[in-house]
């Protein structure tokens, strides 16, 4: 039998995503003791595990995130500044783009940014007010009333009870949620329950986004790193959805905003044709796959230095439709696990194999995985990308009216009173597990509720991931990375003030005296609550 050990500690953070460490951050800052568990080894979710460069708002660079989201994203440049053979160019321009990806202003490695990451955290680990558990997975939790008493995660073959006036979840899939018992939410909700536009007639719990395995990429002219063809590539090769336009495996995939398939390009030769800045004010979209998610472009670094660009395929083409892993068995899961691994490992050979280069020729042999950019041996992303989690029942639920252009028009995104930090994204949601095409909403810069983040029957558990109070629709626009971590920061700060004044995150929520001077505490970390008045803007 496992034997349990207990740690103790002000507040226990259950997830080393970017919200988790966020929230890990603000606690910490505060003077709370925490405990920080991830499944990894890594820190840092979907921007390093994940192996998914920043999808951020164009105004990133003036506005519209907290100071210790800028302070990682400055990290993450200054880690290339002082340690890379840079040109003079890349290495003078203020808003450094490593890859000149046009995904992001910041198209970099994940081994960078988990290596800033844990520099962020390290001060309070020397300070012992953090402890960080790798490895350690949620598989109990005992809670009454809504309080999470403990939360057990298993690391290398032992349990250890974690214990905390306050339990967040920050897992990537809300795995906390079930094991209390604190009620949530899957899938689709009905347009009776929550009045959005583009909701179905009836609850749909089992339609959930498809998620990806990610990989990296690099390539060698002339040479031949095939793999061996994998055993399901018949089945992959001639995998179609309905709304398509062709198999999977191919450049064919429909346009997120139109629903019209085309085709895009991808040649691993193709020149970077512009400076050391990818402009992203033409929203060009992933027209070109090798440029879109590249994160080191040879262009910006000494001559030699590099052989090749590298890029991260996360693709339509590697969006896994055939089930989702929210409330299955375990057999299912790991079923739906490997299927995603076998499509991106197909895609990964058709590439080499059998897509068009504009010599009228078949394959990129010469193309190969970039394991070490990720961490791993295989060249695979650590985990999965889930766009969507389990989602709790919260004292305030943002749905599709509050930021659809199409419903407030002029007048902007709703403005909460509650607001503990703004977000901007269009509500973007990919093809489902049910057979939905993408749903694409253009959308206001948005605030993020406070109410979003308290389950609806209160208690000490508190959201700060993917997991807070949106919709199956409005998730589209609150799962990016710097929402997420807004989403951790003011969770793990909530917590920390909770403690300090002896007052509980409805009372906070619910008073307003006790609302504006929690409130006045993020202002004062640099989160920003609302979005600037610009002109143009």
């Amino acid at each position: 039998m496992t034997e349990t050990e207990t740690l103790q500690a002000d507040v226990i953070v259950v997830g080393g995503g970017l919200g988790g460490v966020a929230a890990a951050l603000a606690a910490a800052r505060r003077g709370r003791s925490v405990v920080l568990t991830e499944e990894t080894d890594w820190l840092g979710g979907q921007l390093t595990s994940q192996g998914v460069p920043p999808d951020e708002h164009p105004w990133i660079e003036r506005f519209g995130a907290s100071a210790s989201y800028r302070r990682l994203r400055e990290a993450i440049r200054e880690e290339y500044r002082t340690w890379y053979p840079l040109t003079a160019e890349a290495m003078r321009h203020p808003a450094l783009n490593p890859g000149l990806g046009k995904v992001s202003k910041l198209c970099h490695e994940p081994s960078v940014s988990a290596r800033v990451i844990d520099a962020m955290l390290a001060p309070h680990i020397a300070a012992g007010r953090l402890r960080v558990l790798r490895e350690a997975r949620p598989v109990a939790a005992s809670a009454d009333g809504g309080v999470v008493r403990s939360v057990t995660v298993r690391q290398s073959g032992r349990d250890l009870a974690l214990r905390g006036a306050f339990v967040l979840d920050a897992t990537e899939l809300g795995d906390v949620l079930p094991l209390a018992g604190i009620p949530y939410v899957t899938g689709f909700e009905s347009r009776d329950e929550t009045g959005e536009p583009s909701a179905p007639l009836h609850a749909q719990p089992r339609n959930v986004q498809s998620f990806s395995w990610v990989f990296a990429l690099g390539y060698e002219a002339g040479a031949d790193h095939v793999i061996d063809r994998p055993d399901d590539y018949d089945f992959w090769r001639a995998y179609e959805p309905a709304f398509w336009g062709g198999p999977m495996l191919g450049l064919v995939a429909p346009d997120p905003r139109t629903l019209t398939p085309f085709a895009r390009t991808f040649d691993p030769t193709s020149p970077v044709s512009t400076g050391v800045d990818a402009d992203q004010s033409k929203d060009p979209g992933d027209r070109e796959l090798w440029a879109f998610r590249r994160i080191l472009a040879q262009a910006n670094f000494e001559p030699g230095f590099l052989t090749s660009d590298v890029t991260i395929v996360n693709w339509p083409m590697i969006d896994y439709l055939e089930g989702d892993v929210l409330d299955v068995t375990p057999a299912e899961r790991d079923r739906h696990l490997a299927g995603a691994r076998s499509l991106s490992t197909s895609m990964l050979y058709w590439l080499q194999t059998e897509a068009p280069r504009p010599d009228g020729g078949r394959g990129w042999a010469g193309l190969h995985l970039r394991g070490d950019v990720l961490g791993t041996v295989d060249g695979f992303a650590k985990a999965p990308y889930h766009r969507e989690a389990r989602r709790i029942r919260a004292r305030s639920t943002v749905v599709e009216q509050d930021l659809s252009l199409a419903v407030r028009g002029g007048r902007g995104a709703a403005a909460y009173r509650d607001s503990i930090g703004i977000g901007m994204y269009r509500i973007d949601l990919h093809p489902s597990t049910t057979g939905d095409n993408y749903l694409d909403v253009a959308s206001s810069p948005f605030q993020i509720p406070l109410g979003a983040l308290i389950p609806a029957g209160g208690g000490n558990l508190l959201a700060a991931a993917k997991n807070i109070g949106t919709t199956h629709i409005t998730n589209g626009c609150y799962r990016l990375h710097p929402v997420e971590w807004s989403i951790g920061e003011a969770a793990g700060a909530l917590a920390a003030h909770c403690l300090d004044t002896g007052t509980s995150p409805d009372e906070v929520h619910a008073d307003d005296r006790r609302l504006r001077q929690f409130q006045d505490t993020l202002v004062a970390e640099g989160v920003e609550l609302a979005w600037p008045e610009v002109k143009g803007f």
